[in-house]
């Protein structure tokens, strides 16, 4: 029987989520990729993740940090850090609105470099899992967001100036 340490933890609660997340993008180098119903401000809108962002976003020319995000009116009006770091570099962290064909996800996903992946089944729940090693499941829901990202549009709230 082989002795692997398992790279997988399940996760229960928002406290959880935040360090799963701080944790995956942390791991990053080329890309993240990002599939949330509002920016979850109490996951990802912390310094930590912000800062590992940044560091994606600003690592070369092939770098890439995509997000898809259904609503993120409330993240405006608010403030989300993530918003602003992405109007700070916009040439190169995109985010978009899903394709009213995928408006009905509940899904959400955080994956890095296509090999750490955090994941919960329902957006509204804290239930889910993260794994810094799992390069087939990050490659399954990859794919599942390049088919959303390919017919997502600009989001238009991003494109407003806070006053």
């Amino acid at each position: 029987m082989s002795e692997e340490q398992s790279t997988r933890q399940e996760l229960d609660s928002w406290a959880a989520n935040k360090t799963a997340a701080i944790e995956i993008a942390g791991l990053a180098r080329r890309s993240i990729a990002l599939l949330s119903y509002d920016l979850e401000p109490q996951i990802y809108n912390t310094d930590e993740f912000i800062e590992a962002v940044r560091v994606v976003a600003t690592s070369g020319r092939y770098a890439k940090v995509r997000i898809l995000v259904q609503d993120s009116r409330r993240s405006v009006r608010e403030g989300h850090r993530l918003i602003e770091t992405k109007r700070r570099l916009s040439s190169f962290i995109e985010i978009r609105n899903p394709h009213h064909e995928h408006s009905k996800i509940i899904e959400t996903y955080l994956i890095a470099d296509e090999r750490g992946l955090l994941y919960r089944k329902q957006a509204d729940r804290y239930e889910g899992f993260a794994d810094t090693d799992s390069p087939f499941e990050a490659r399954q829901k990859l794919k599942e967001f390049e088919e959303i990202w390919s017919r997502a549009a600009p989001d238009p709230d991003m494109r407003r100036l806070g006053i």
